[in-house]
């Protein structure tokens, strides 16, 4: 693996880079609370079929670091533009991209809103473009049960909280979220270590207050906001993996707005992070894509 830096108009992002430098790209993304570690079985499968890897650290995450002046956000328009930026950057046209949570997002709003630049597209749990406007629309008791973490996030207890039990509170949402996933006391600490990021409290409240229209996003995000607004169809080829013990968010009725050829795929006994839970399955979906 080798780390380095690429800038971009808002940060400087680490990349974890594998394989060949002039092998197809896949670009991995993962989602909160989690870290590049979740890729680190599935990185190696795709490198050894000659793929060029990139998997990034997220604004807020590892040894990413946004720059002075830059608002602290954690917006979709923001994750979305971060992933474009970090393309032109590294002078990558077009590439396998693959998400789940936050990094689903990212995946999926450039493969909706500049589908020449996505080759394919792997997301878990589906559509993760975010309804903003039908936010404050209530769901079931126990949908909303499930997003309790998000409403603490709300209020300034909720943020010493965070700030003060970042570990903890990864560590609850990681059994609630996976409740058949056995994780490691050294796996969990490895995605831990990324947490240290000065920016990572204040971008995950930025997002968990903006998806609610609590907060605003960055003027210069304004533009990929409002394409968003409309919900856009995805028409790349896809494959849409979901963990069939979801805790966050459950299977259910697939989207109609992957338009393009699309295969769901429902995964036995996994929970919210399938490329840590399940490697072989989500490198099977990138493979067959590719």
């Amino acid at each position: 693996m080798r780390l380095r830096f690429v800038e971009t108009p808002q940060a400087i992002i680490a990349v974890e880079e594998h394989g060949p430098p002039d092998g197809a790209p896949v670009i991995l993304l993962h989602g909160f609370p989690y870290a590049a570690r979740c890729f680190d079985a599935v990185a190696p499968i795709m490198a050894a079929a000659g793929h060029r890897v990139l998997v990034p650290h997220l604004r807020g995450y590892g040894e990413t670091r946004l720059k002075p002046g830059v608002l602290r956000s954690g917006a979709q328009g923001a994750l979305g533009a971060d992933l474009l930026a970090l393309m032109d950057a590294m002078a990558i046209p077009s590439a396998i991209l693959a998400g789940y949570d936050w990094g689903g997002r990212a995946a999926c709003i450039v493969a909706a809103l500049h589908p020449q630049r996505c080759a394919g597209l792997v997301t878990c749990a589906g559509y993760n473009i975010q309804d903003i406007a039908r936010s404050g629309e209530p769901a079931s008791p126990e949908r909303e049960m499930r997003a309790w973490y998000q409403y603490y996030l709300h209020g300034e207890r909720g943020v010493r909280g965070l700030s003060q039990n970042r570990a903890d509170f990864a560590r609850l949402l990681w059994k609630l979220w996976s409740p058949d996933w056995r994780f490691g006391e050294d796996e969990f600490a490895a995605s831990a270590a990324h947490w240290d990021n000065a920016d990572f409290v204040p971008v995950v409240v930025h997002s968990y207050r903006h998806r609610f229209g609590l907060v605003p996003g960055e003027a210069a995000h304004e533009d990929i906001e409002t394409a968003l607004a409309k919900l856009p169809p995805i028409t790349v080829p896809t494959i849409d993996l979901h963990g069939a013990s979801d805790g966050v968010n459950p299977p259910g009725a697939p989207s109609r707005r992957f338009t393009g050829r699309h295969d769901r795929r429902i995964l036995a006994a996994v929970g919210h992070n399938p490329p840590q839970e399940a490697p072989q399955e989500f490198a099977r979906a990138l493979l067959d894509l590719a």
